[in-house]
């Protein structure tokens, strides 16, 4: 038995090419695999011709020939599984064989479920085309608005000199016909200029966010007596710069939002949010009680083990008993969750909380949701004396859904291409992030991101700043096609979507933010038509946990202060610093309390930071800013070259670069090319010794801990134990019947643990298996 198998690429190799050399005589089943690319169908029909003609198969319909499309990367692809059960069929017929398969026929298997359509394939290139023509037609106006303030000026100047009514009238016309090259917009700019410079200069000013007025007072007194305008706008007057500096930076909160995605920072509330996780979930939630045990608002940033990760249950296995509790928190059950955030409301309007988790992510967010319901439910039955009705807790369960604030991190790309924790195949795991997003539509989940699409990991391993900011921006651009494929509205998720940086010491950080929100604010309004709260991209940053050295560690805490001045600078939406002995082990209490100092020094005592858009009107943030923006643009369209972003990742191209860039920075330290202070050059005179190196107390989980995670899940099990199985068979059939898992995952958990549940979905999703 002799099976052809054709690849089908931009180089379709043509039915005639298998003739030449007789494979198609004597194959018995031709495989067509890649069957989503374009042509395909076209393709397939071809070969199916070829056969019928070359075993003379007039008499059957050219459909009947054994030719199948596939897409042998997609986990349970229909094509795939018709060709199995014909391969059996045919193995069977040869060697007599009596071999049985559960697998089914699918009939005419022409069109398959793609991430990206074929027909929106080249969005990136569309992309950068966007931004480019935008900048173009901005030029444009500047120039027509520049020569119409000369104009102007000649008017001016021919009347004070008496010049003849004629020459007056000929430049008046000359006026008119500039005035009617600007563009409704541009008009508007220039009309109200004068107007925005008179609000910024008032004592206060009042904006509206989320239809809240917030009344900010415009200036801060200094020791001196000096007032310190919180945001500083610049003092043209020809109508070119103005247009430009509109057009290219604008104030803070108003589009492109290079400035800012809001008019001021939030009063009352530093941008802190610090990364907390270890052993179990009471001694995390200790962690962060002890985290924001001051402030007002509580920012919650959750990190998980690798057990935890990798959706696995606490286990006495040899290679996960290690790993329970290291690193990160154990959550395995809802039991777990609620221990987690006990004592903190997850509906208080001054309470987030961020998850970093992404192959389970659906699980845990599941588990989190149903935390801040039951939570408020206790509230409810509490303040009646009495147990809700059913129709009260779906009231109850619907307020807390549109209430409850925080982020979910859940970006599998990110995890294919720089961080590795994928556990599920990569089109499942992408149909469970869609679904959790058409859950939120459909549930009214506004203030709550459904992802953080994270450059941060890509950061860490070895990306430098550009390629970070590149590849991020197009996986999120990438979320977005995807999601207008299922026929979502870009207004209905768009605003569900947030951002995750890292800021290192290069000059590129200096500018991430500006030219992360220009870009993603041009594109959402030109493109795709965004309203304005989609336009807006808010983001998380952390300072580089690779620029962290194991040496001289104290050192860390000034690497750490000048990124932190960075990331306040450019106005991010909130800030994590890490410890300066993140480089040996989990921080301990002083060294997260040392950490947090950081950024209340900058915000409370470093004067400047009193203004709020210090960055605007330098001359090398302007030229990074452009500079930056046009390397993200030309990334775009190498990853383009390549079939997108999904089309890179088959041929590994993200991961190369960014193990290319993490040589280059490697290199570069070891041959002392790139100064480390206390690493390669201002060595310690007086190192320490080997005894104090070893007497560095490590956090870890203690094996008491690990054991009450496992007790504790079996407990849970036991407990659960006969609505466990029920629930998982209807998850299973919810999956494979195309229905919102996230929808059924939400009752799921309720009974199963993660590890159940995780096997439960690769039965029917598939496990994550890298491209080669």
């Amino acid at each position: 038995m002799r099976r052809v198998d054709v690849r089908h690429d931009k180089r379709v190799r043509r039915a005639t090419q298998l003739e030449k050399i007789d494979m198609i005589d004597y194959a018995d089943l031709i495989v067509i695999n890649k069957f989503e690319r374009k042509g395909s169908e076209d393709a397939k029909r071809q070969v199916q011709k070829q056969y019928q003609r070359s075993h003379q198969l007039f008499d059957r319909d050219v459909s009947e020939m054994p030719v199948y499309g596939t897409i042998a990367s997609q986990f349970n692809d229909p094509g795939t599984n018709t060709l199995f059960v014909a391969l059996v069929d045919t193995i069977n017929q040869k060697a007599g064989t009596n071999w049985k398969t559960s697998l089914k026929t699918v009939a005419n298997v022409e069109k398959h479920n793609v991430i990206i359509p074929n027909e929106r394939r080249y969005y990136l290139r569309e992309i950068a085309e966007t931004v480019r023509s935008y900048h173009r037609r901005a030029e444009q106006q500047v120039g027509v608005a520049r020569r119409l303030f000369q104009i102007e000026g000649a008017i001016e100047a021919a009347k004070e000199r008496g010049e003849a009514e004629d020459v007056i009238r000929a430049l008046e016309t000359l006026k008119a016909d500039y005035e009617a090259k600007l563009t409704p917009e541009s008009k508007r700019i220039l009309a109200t200029w004068e107007e925005t410079k008179a609000k910024y200069a008032a004592k206060q000013l009042v904006t509206k966010v989320r239809d809240k007025e917030i009344v900010t007072e415009l200036t801060t007194k200094t020791l001196s007596g000096l007032d310190i305008p919180k945001v500083v706008l610049p003092k043209f007057k020809d109508y070119g710069e103005i247009l430009r500096w509109v057009y290219k930076e604008n104030v803070p909160g108003s589009f492109p939002y290079t400035a800012g995605v809001f008019p001021f920072k939030r009063q009352g509330e530093d941008p802190k949010r610090q990364f907390a996780g270890e052993g179990t979930p009471e001694r995390t939630n200790r962690r962060f009680h002890y985290l924001c045990k001051e402030d007002k608002a509580k920012r919650l940033s959750t990190a998980f083990d690798s057990v935890t990760l990798y959706g696995e249950d606490p286990d006495y296995r040899p290679d996960i008993f290690g790993k329970v509790g290291e690193s990160g928190v154990s959550v395995c059950t809802l039991d777990d969750m609620k221990k987690l955030y006990k004592g903190f409301d997850l509906c208080d309007p001054l309470t987030s909380v961020s998850m970093t988790i992404n192959g389970p992510a659906p699980i845990l967010l599941a588990m989190f949701m149903n935390t801040a319901i039951d939570q408020q439910v206790e509230k409810k039955e509490a303040e009646l004396g009495r147990p809700l009705t059913p129709e009260e807790y779906e009231q109850v369960k619907e307020w807390t859904l549109q209430t409850v604030r925080g982020t979910v991190q859940a970006d599998i790309l990110k995890e294919d291409q720089g961080q590795n924790t994928c556990i599920f195949s990569t089109d499942f795991a992408l149909k469970m992030m869609g679904d959790i997003q058409e859950y939120f539509i459909k549930h009214r989940v506004r203030n709550y991101y459904s992802v953080s699409i994270s450059g941060y990991h890509i950061a860490e391993a070895g990306a430098n700043p550009i390629t970070q900011l590149a590849f991020t921006l197009a996986n999120g651009f990438t979320y977005v096609e995807y999601y207008l494929s299922r026929g979502m509205h870009i207004d209905d998720f768009a605003p569900n979507l947030s951002f995750f940086f890292s800021n290192g010491l290069d000059p590129e950080y200096s500018v991430i933010g500006r030219v992360a929100r220009r870009i993603w604010a041009i594109v959402m309004r030109e493109k795709y038509g965004a309203n304005e709260r989609s336009q807006k991209l808010k983001y998380h940053i952390q300072t580089s946990g690779r620029s962290l050295h194991a040496q001289e560690i104290d050192f860390n805490d000034i690497r750490t202060t000048l990124q932190a001045l960075l990331a306040i600078y450019d106005n991010c939406n909130s800030l994590h610093t890490n410890a300066y002995d993140e480089a040996i082990t989990t921080p301990t209490e002083e060294s997260v309390r040392r950490a947090m100092a950081i950024q209340l020094i900058i915000t409370k005592e470093f004067g400047l930071t009193k203004n709020e858009n210090p960055l605007q009107g330098s001359f090398i943030i302007e030229e990074l800013t452009d500079l930056v923006e046009e390397a993200v643009l030309q990334e775009f369209e190498r990853l383009n070259d390549r079939g997108g972003v999904l089309g890179a990742m088959e041929m590994q191209y993200q991961r190369g670069k960014i193990q290319d860039e993490s040589l280059y920075y490697e290199t570069k330290k070891h041959s002392g090319e790139l100064p480390i202070i206390g690493v390669n050059t201002f060595l310690n005179p007086n190192p320490p010794s080997e005894e104090e190196l070893n007497n560095i107390q490590l956090a870890r989980a203690t094996y008491e801990e690990k054991e009450t995670q496992i007790r504790n899940l079996r407990e849970f099990q036991e407990r659960n134990k006969d609505k466990a199985g029920p629930a998982l068979e209807r998850l299973k059939q919810v999956a494979t019947s195309g229905g919102n898992i996230f929808e059924e995952l939400m009752e799921t958990v309720k009974v199963a643990s993660l590890g159940q549940i995780t096997r439960a979905l690769y039965e029917v999703g598939g496990q994550y298996r890298r491209n080669m």
